[in-house]
């Protein structure tokens, strides 16, 4: 991973491996370590100490969305964090450069009849010859498992065999974004379908060597960039058109594969409003059931408007804009 350029390379290396060493992912934090290497390498041939007007100039001078800046600027307030601890600097340039004003974003949200017809649409692009069966019908309970269980898309694909408990309805979701652990109940319909996958797996594929739970080959997972396809391919089938729009401050996102987790969570609460039930109440278990770390990124979805209310949103935000 030693592909940083500025004089700061080998402190940034460092700072990589003791992150890695208390266990975070590194992944997003190397990505944004790299643009500000880049930035470095470009503006200092020769070791420097940095005072924060060179962190002011970073900020106007980096490219993309104001949040995407932001991640950036707190990373490197992070690294600046651990060099002074590590006696390098005395001070952190970084601690009072203000982040950036960040947009509203406004998800795509599902109703629950169009969650219905995608589902509908994936299960109709199975393939019926042996050799592309079981692949496809595993990427089906994958997009599957996201929208009836309101899981990210790493989370079904990491699974393991022995994380389905079929007696019992449940699946282990281990180690995941936040690096929580959660049991979930399973919706009956979609362990019958998880069932009956696993009974054909075994026979047409016979996979005793694969741990994972939902099979890509004879020996391997499935990889994400075939669901994000297929997802696209069947939003398009149903015959949604919804390209991201940037209104003022406000961005309204195109339909994703995270989408379906969003409308699980919105939909769940509209079906509580809709049995004279309380949502407010029904949100501790919500955010259980999700893996938030934090109760606030569960209590946002009482702000999210459905379906409907989002596309007259839009609707007349783009009438004002013409």
């Amino acid at each position: 991973m030693n592909h940083f350029k500025s004089f700061l390379a080998k402190r940034l290396i460092d700072y990589v491996a003791y992150r890695q060493s208390l266990g975070f992912s590194t992944k997003a934090l190397y990505k944004h370590l790299k643009t500000f290497d880049r930035y470095v390498a470009k503006r200092h041939k020769e070791p420097a100490v940095l005072p924060a007007s060179f962190f002011l100039e970073l900020r106007t001078d980096l490219r993309g969305e104001s949040r995407t800046v932001n991640r950036v600027l707190s990373t490197v307030r992070m690294f600046f964090g651990y060099l002074v601890r590590c006696g390098d600097y005395a001070a952190n340039p970084v601690k009072d450069i203000p982040l950036l004003p960040e947009n509203e974003i406004i998800p795509f949200i599902f109703s629950a009849t169009q969650v219905d017809r995608l589902l509908l649409a994936v299960c109709k692009m199975i393939r019926k010859q042996p050799r592309y069966f079981i692949k496809d019908l595993a990427v089906y309970l994958t997009i599957l498992l996201i929208a009836r269980c309101g899981l990210r898309i790493s989370e079904p694909l990491r699974l393991l065999k022995q994380h389905y408990r079929q007696s019992e309805r449940t699946l282990y979701i281990e180690k995941t974004k936040f690096k929580k652990d959660r049991l979930i109940p399973v919706p009956k319909t979609v362990n019958t379908q998880l069932q009956n996958y696993l009974n054909a797996r075994a026979g047409l594929m016979g996979d005793a060597h694969n741990p994972y739970l939902l099979a890509g080959s004879r020996y391997s997972g499935l990889n994400p960039h075939r669901i994000r396809l297929i997802f696209s391919r069947a939003v398009d089938t149903i015959g949604i058109e919804q390209p991201r729009h940037v209104v003022g401050r406000t961005n309204f996102s195109a339909p994703t594969v995270h989408s379906l987790r969003h409308s699980f969570a919105v939909n769940a609460l509209l079906q509580i409003k809709g049995r004279q039930g309380s949502p407010q109440q029904a949100l501790p278990v919500l955010a259980a059931y999700m893996g938030h770390s934090e109760y606030k990124h569960t209590v946002k979805y009482l702000k999210m408007v459905d379906a409907g209310q989002r596309q007259k949103l839009l609707d007349f935000v783009l009438t004002q804009k013409r």
